[in-house]
């Protein structure tokens, strides 16, 4: 794959960290107001919490989190079959030349976040770290 001329860093471009806080706010508005048409979607409530695209801006990968913590299971699956519905209308609301294909990934950050509190909030850690 060719490399991109106007960013060679280790991240991402700031025109993929632009368009994929586009997606996600675009997602989130679509998801929290219910425009699917799918019922059982539209009666959890999800957060979008990060939107990561491709360096060709192809593909973005949505982090995803069930309100509560509740369905985590269903809410990957659920996203997936109505994926082309909500790429219609992101590609749409955006106008983005392409509408990237979706993917959709369970957001672990607040699980690891919890054992992070966890493992500082042991004795020894806490030692270690006062020395």
């Amino acid at each position: 794959m060719a490399k991109n001329k106007f960013h060679d860093g280790p991240g991402p471009s700031q025109r993929q960290l632009r368009v994929g806080e586009l997606i996600r706010r675009t997602l989130s508005d679509v998801l929290m107001r219910g425009d699917i048409h799918d019922p059982d979607l539209n009666r959890l409530s999800v957060t979008v919490g990060v939107v990561r695209t491709s360096p060709d801006l192809k593909v973005a990968t949505a982090y995803v989190l069930p309100l509560g913590g509740k369905g985590q299971d269903e809410i990957v699956g659920l996203l997936a079959r109505n994926k082309s519905e909500l790429r219609r209308i992101i590609g749409k609301k955006l106008e983005l030349k392409y509408a990237p294909d979706l993917r959709f990934r369970l957001d672990e950050t607040f699980d690891q976040m919890d054992e992070t509190r966890r493992l500082f909030s042991q004795e020894d850690v806490r030692r270690d770290l006062d020395e």
